[in-house]
């Protein structure tokens, strides 16, 4: 019988990152300072060195740290799993592939990063970080970095998260974090907001306003995000040099289709950007990488290609990148952490390029797939997740459909359990599909930057 799973021995895991900007075929376009609107680096005052000079490298491949690499190991290297009982379910000749970051400590890829940035924030003598999440996934998993390194944590999570999630803020705190609602009380920017709407569900943007501050005006603070700069996306790719080195050496296959989650980038990159070499040099031209995003938040497939502001008060450098407008407050779906107004630039890039593509699938539909999925390989899958496997379902009854073996790769970013609300909801039939609508996104154009570039 074909093998069910593959996993690397601890001393063949990844000593390096892949870094994408040494093999572009076009340079990134460069981040800009907000108020002059010319190039800039990380604002100074908010990211340690380390992290800079990394978000703006070329270099191809930037060392691990031994201290970064003895907590990866902790948890890592993660399974490549062959899902034969989903295949069996869908009557499918296509081979289905998914490598599962829901293992970690955390739950799911974010530890990747959160632990490195915790690492060079301690290396540069920083006391304390403020941060943002969603879903809270990533606020858990960098409360967990900090307490390996010793670092105080302050996490502003978006409100409607932060009522739907308890538990993900309790996790936070049991790792010695403090978590408050965002917006809150506790920043100027939070305050300007609550004044004007009490009832705000919150949103990513106005969560980093809120960090941002923070770590902008306490001395012994800085500021450390999870997703969409590049460096956050360097750090993760130590999943997809496990996977490309386990499909090629234990499972004698490579993917014809990727398939991943997109937010704000940082999972689903760190998966496809070593396979996306290959298509860069041609050596694999045919590979399609397949981004899918909520039809709530569809910020590749409906928001243009512009410059905009990281973060609702236009305090975070200027990207030039799909966006929905920095004002953009997802409707409160149960679409967890893909509810950012941007997208990595990295991405962004790529798909400008044809080297990947986009699809957003509605709310229905995904947790249907997660529940299929649950129902043949077992795990519970966060909702995020879920909208990557429905498009790894879909593919894989095309193949029914034409007959085709296809190798399909998906990228799991992480369990569902502490989204068990979200699927009561389903299960009952309390969900309800959410379009985000074309004027929206109209109206969003008006409010961004001027940049003559």
């Amino acid at each position: 019988m074909d093998r069910a799973k593959f996993i690397l021995d601890e001393e063949d895991m990844p000593t390096a990152w892949y870094n994408i900007q040494a093999d572009l075929p076009e340079p990134l376009p460069p981040l800009l300072h907000p108020a002059t609107k010319e190039p800039t680096i990380l604002p100074p005052p908010l990211f340690v060195e380390a992290l800079n000079e990394q978000e703006f490298s070329t270099e191809r491949w930037i060392d691990v740290p031994e201290e970064v690499q003895e907590i990866y190991r902790t948890w890592r290297p993660t399974i490549l799993h062959r899902a034969h009982r989903l295949e069996k379910a869908l009557d499918t000749p296509a081979k289905i592939f998914y490598k599962y970051e829901g293992t970690s400590q955390g739950g799911s890829h974010k530890p990747n990063t959160a632990v490195a940035q915790a690492y060079y924030n301690k290396q540069a003598g920083v006391k304390r970080i403020a941060t943002e999440t969603g879903a809270g996934q990533w606020g858990s998993a960098l409360s967990m970095g900090c307490m390996f390194f010793g670092l105080e944590l302050k996490v502003y999570m978006v409100r409607i998260s932060y009522n739907q999630k308890p538990y993900r803020r309790i996790l936070m705190e049991t790792w010695g974090a403090t978590c408050v609602a965002s917006p809150s009380e506790d920043t100027n920017i939070g305050r300007t907001i609550l004044g004007q709407d009490p009832d705000s569900p919150g949103s990513l943007g106005m969560a980093i306003s809120e960090a941002v501050e923070d770590a902008a005006t306490h001395d012994d603070t800085r500021y450390s995000l999870g997703s969409v700069l590049n460096h956050v996306l360097l750090h993760n790719t130590v999943n997809g040099l496990e996977t490309k080195k386990l499909m090629e050496e234990q499972a004698d296959t490579y993917p014809d289709i990727i398939v991943g989650c997109v937010g704000g980038g940082s999972n689903f990159a760190g998966m496809f950007l070593p396979f996306v070499k290959d298509k860069i040099d041609g050596t694999r031209p045919d590979l399609r990488i397949i981004c899918v995003e909520p039809t709530s938040c569809p910020t590749l497939t409906k928001g243009p290609l512009a410059w905009d502001f990281g973060d609702v008060a236009g305090m975070a450098p200027i990207a030039f990148m799909n966006t929905l407008g920095h004002g953009f407050i997802p409707p409160p779906v149960h679409a967890g952490g893909l509810r950012y107004h941007g997208m990595a630039p990295i991405i962004c890039h790529l798909r400008k390029l044809g080297l990947i593509e986009a699809t957003a699938v509605p709310q229905m539909a995904t947790f249907e797939a997660g529940v299929t999925f649950a129902r043949s390989e077992g795990i519970l899958s966060a909702p995020e997740t879920n909208h990557a496997i429905r498009v790894t379902i879909d593919e894989a009854l095309k193949c029914k459909q034409t007959g085709e073996s296809k190798t399909i790769l998906l990228a799991h970013s992480g369990h569902g359990h502490f989204d068990l609300a979200a699927y009561d909801a389903y299960l009952s039939g309390k969900l309800e599909d959410y379009d985000y609508p074309e004027e929206k996104v109209k109206e969003a154009l008006a409010s961004l930057p001027q940049v003559d570039r």
